[in-house]
């Protein structure tokens, strides 16, 4: 078993943090401009700059990549100064994880052939950093001992909607801190009675969307499992540092599919593993998600702004410098910012992405 082979060396280690998202569920404070990945959602510093602020004991900022649009490079090397402007990578155009991970990973082979890649999202959060690190290092291990894949699955404490799962196989290492599965199969988010189900028959993970393998296996997983993204990368990689560079890549790029690195890859491949953990994971998907990170007040309210509410329970209140002032109000989203107002029901704070395009429909683009 390829799992079990002895590595010889330690080891070299990057991460690339996927940092292209719109966020649009996060609209209005997350905006077209300025993504929630940019933003201070959770804690003092933005999730990007968490992010890598996390895994510095494991790799330092000179061997992190960030990937993100073009728009968004500025805010990258403002926020992240001790990441090598040369480490960040624009994407003209937004192709879904299979073709931001195949870019990047033409970048990264250049500078660190033989080194494990951390593949991690950038608008994630996590309360428990040493247990983390702790499986992430043992990861790093599996994904080096071979070809192969390596993902990290949560422990789920609710039957959520809103992930995908992992399902997980035979159990094939195990010591004091960790355990590693085969992956027996990938589910897409379930409804309500299935992830009930999950939940209750166990041996079910929530799919953290962080990966792990050689820089050179993932390589030879795109050209194996998907080989027009594999042609088009290659042409890419041919029209590095001439002239033809960045005409080339837009040209490319916009030939791609829209298709996620899990679809493409993770769900044909054979030597996939997950390795179970509990650091306080969330992925902090919507406003509601902010129940889970934030603190409430006595009536059940997470507030971030000046507030005098009556009667007001269980309410999201997220504000600028003005006080807002509710009164008899029970289960509802409200999100001032210097230019809007969203007010709904927590039923309705899912349907951003459906404000947003009747926002389009409108022409208020200015607004997104």
């Amino acid at each position: 078993m390829i799992l079990t082979k002895k590595a010889k060396n330690k080891p070299e280690v990057v991460a690339l943090i996927m940092a292209g998202g719109h966020g649009e569920r996060f609209w209005p404070k997350s905006r077209a401009s300025r993504p929630k990945q940019f933003l201070s959602l959770c804690g003092g510093k933005t999730m990007l700059q968490q992010t890598v602020e996390r895994i510095d004991p494991l790799v330092p900022p000179e061997r992190v990549f960030i990937a993100t649009g073009r728009n968004y490079v500025s805010l990258c090397t403002e926020q992240l100064p001790g990441v090598p402007p040369e480490n960040i990578i624009a994407e003209p155009l937004s192709r879904d994880t299979a073709a931001c991970i195949g870019l990047a990973a033409l970048d990264i082979e250049k500078r660190y052939p033989h080194a494990v890649m951390l593949v991690l999202p950038a608008d994630h959060i996590l309360s428990d950093v040493p247990a983390y690190l702790a499986k992430l290092e043992k990861a790093v291990s599996v994904a080096f001992s071979g070809l192969n894949i390596v993902t990290l699955g949560i422990k789920p404490d609710r039957p959520e909607t809103g992930y995908g799962y992992i399902q997980q196989g035979e159990l094939v290492s195990r010591d004091e801190r960790t355990e590693v599965y085969r992956v027996k199969a990938f589910k897409e988010k379930p409804d309500l009675p299935k992830a009930e189900e999950f939940l209750a028959k166990g041996g079910y993970l929530w799919n953290s969307g962080i990966f792990i393998w050689r820089v050179d296996t993932i390589k030879k997983l795109i050209a194996r499992y998907m080989p027009m993204l594999h042609m088009h990368l290659e042409t890419i990689r041919a029209a590095a540092g001439t002239e033809e560079e960045q005409d080339v890549l837009n040209r490319e790029f916009a030939l791609l599919r829209k298709i996620s690195i899990d679809y493409g890859v993770l769900e044909k491949a054979k030597d996939v593993y997950v390795i179970p953990g509990e650091f306080g994971w969330d992925d902090v998907g919507n406003w509601l998600s902010l129940r889970r990170t934030r603190p409430c007040d006595e009536s059940g309210n997470v507030v971030s702004c000046r507030h005098v509410g009556i009667d007001t329970k269980n309410c999201i209140i997220e504000g600028g410098e003005k006080l807002l002032v509710t009164a008899g109000l029970n289960d509802v989203v409200i999100v001032v910012t210097e230019d809007v107002v969203l007010a709904c029901t927590k039923e309705k704070a899912g349907r951003m992405k459906d404000i947003i395009n009747v926002l389009k429909e409108k022409n208020l683009i200015s607004y997104l």
